[in-house]
């Protein structure tokens, strides 16, 4: 096993049994435990912000390339963590699938947390903590949840609202929570034939979970505008 591949599996060791069952138990106070871990640092992992400001530094100071790197960085992370937790038989499914959901939640918060603090956003200020969540929806979800009045408004406008409300904390935890369900459902749907030949389960889970978490990347880089000039 390499080293991201330990991070991954390290994080979901670390996470995992703060989920009760694969899916029902997973709750809105579980969901911003994951933030906090993003935030602050989990095992091997660094803070966001400490990620973020070394790849400032690797990068001469150039905000979108640290931003480019950042978003590198974590597809590969959650390749690995995919590969590693999915490489289980049928039998252990309910097993991994905890372990697989807490690492990719932390490992995708955690790269639109450092993306939200290299565009000049404040990782301590609750509304962007409300942003960083969101983004990890996904933009199509983040759209049609807009669409459908159950948010006020995509993440940067959350970001950058007037004032706090307590409100929306609850319900963005809430529909995080629903959408990690519906993960775990739809990859349980997508590995269980796969997982009867030796091997690509991992290979499923790889580029799943790599797959998605470019794709948030990229959401976060054109949502997450910059706020000051470095």
């Amino acid at each position: 096993m390499g080293v991201k591949g330990k991070v991954g599996a390290q994080v979901g060791r670390q996470l995992a049994p703060r989920i009760t069952t694969v899916a029902p138990g997973l709750s809105a106070s579980f969901v911003r435990e994951m933030l906090h871990r993003a935030l602050a640092g989990i095992g091997p992992l660094a803070s966001a912000k400490a990620a973020a400001e070394e790849q400032l530094s690797d990068h001469d100071g150039n905000v979108e390339k640290a931003v480019d790197a950042m978003t590198s960085t974590h597809v590969r992370l959650a390749g690995a963590s995919g590969f590693v937790t999915n490489l289980g038989g049928l039998i252990t499914l309910v097993v991994t699938a905890p372990a697989n959901l807490a690492a990719i939640a932390v490992i995708q918060l955690r790269m639109v947390a450092a993306v939200a603090y290299l565009r000049g956003y404040d990782l301590d200020d609750p509304r962007v903590h409300n942003a960083i969540l969101v983004t990890i929806l996904g933009e199509d979800t983040v759209d049609g949840l807009v669409r459908r009045k159950k948010l006020p408004a995509p993440p940067m406008a959350l970001a950058t609202a007037p004032a706090r409300d307590p409100e929306l904390d609850s319900v963005i935890s809430g529909e995080v929570a629903r959408d990690l369900v519906a993960r775990v459902t739809g990859r349980r749907l997508a590995t269980t034939l796969s997982r009867r030949i030796p091997g690509l389960g991992g290979v499923v889970g790889m580029s799943a979970d790599g797959w998605s978490t470019f794709r948030i990347g990229r959401y976060a880089d054109r949502e997450l505008r910059p706020r000051k000039t470095r």
